[in-house]
């Protein structure tokens, strides 16, 4: 199969699964001789349309994982994609806990929209929730294994090798969202939680500049007019610090999984 271009498309709010599919592409193109076109649907107004794909594009397709999933605010949008038969590496990011069933779910996901998945991977990056879970990841040995990975991709490429690939995952209807609970064994829902501000915010607005769902009102950044999803683009992104979360069980799961998952993660291939 001769190739035109990779096509690195992706969803990030904090910036690590752009750091990752963008690491995959451009070896991938390198290895291919090709050149890289980027598309990324992380705010609301790239959400209102997709690239046009055909037989000569290879996408990587990245999404973090959310809850061992693929993020369901994204199920809409996803479903809008036309592959036209382009092959595809769909790639996830976890916050350091598990991908669960992410990987398959995006796998199945492009596979049913006309794109052709014969690689794919699950690395491992700081948690959206947290500085300490998986801090600074992707690191140095992580975007060695994504470039491992890419230089793999395109020698399967090559040899025109583009079965649909099995990943690890229960398959659909996939296992339920990863449900956190309090000691007792209690659910704990953070749906509703939405983040505070502090009171030496200076209006700037970069908090609702690069919220995903466009939930945080630009005229008063302390109103969170929308769904929150808890990307924690507004609080890693804010240069002052300003916004924060204070709700008892946001703060509770927060710190047991930085107390769980303290080892480190590794990335999953599959080749």
């Amino acid at each position: 199969m001769e190739f035109a271009r990779v096509f690195a498309m992706y969803w990030s709010a904090t910036g690590t699964t752009e750091k990752t599919v963008l690491t995959v592409a451009r070896v991938l193109a390198q290895e291919l001789k090709l050149p890289c076109e980027t598309y990324d649907f992380t705010l609301p107004a790239a959400r209102q349309s997709s690239p046009a794909f055909c037989g000569s594009d290879l996408v990587v397709f990245g999404t973090p994982t959310y809850a061992g999933r693929v993020p369901n605010v994204l199920l809409k949008y996803l479903d809008t994609l036309q592959g036209g038969g382009a092959a595809a590496v769909p790639v996830v990011t976890f916050g350091n806990r598990d991908f669960d069933d992410s990987l398959i779910e995006l796998r199945d996901i492009l596979s049913g929209h006309g794109f052709g998945p014969f690689a794919a991977a699950a690395f491992a990056c700081q948690h959206s929730f947290s500085e300490v879970l998986g801090a600074g990841r992707p690191d140095a040995d992580d975007l060695a294994c994504m470039e491992r990975f890419a230089a793999a991709a395109a020698d399967k490429a090559r040899a025109g090798r583009f079965e649909l690939i099995e990943v690890a995952g229960t398959p659909k209807p996939y296992r339920g969202y990863y449900q956190p609970r309090d000691r007792a064994g209690n659910p704990i829902d953070i749906r509703k939680v939405k983040p505070k501000t502090h009171d030496f915010c200076d209006g700037g607005g970069k908090c609702a500049r690069v919220c995903p769902m466009a939930a945080i009102n630009p005229d008063d950044v302390k109103e969170i007019r929308g769904i929150c999803i808890k990307c924690g683009a507004c609080v890693k992104k804010c240069p002052r610090g300003a916004k924060y979360f204070d709700d008892p069980g946001y703060l509770y799961h927060k710190t047991e999984l930085e107390e769980m998952y303290k080892r480190r993660a590794e990335p999953s291939l599959f080749l």
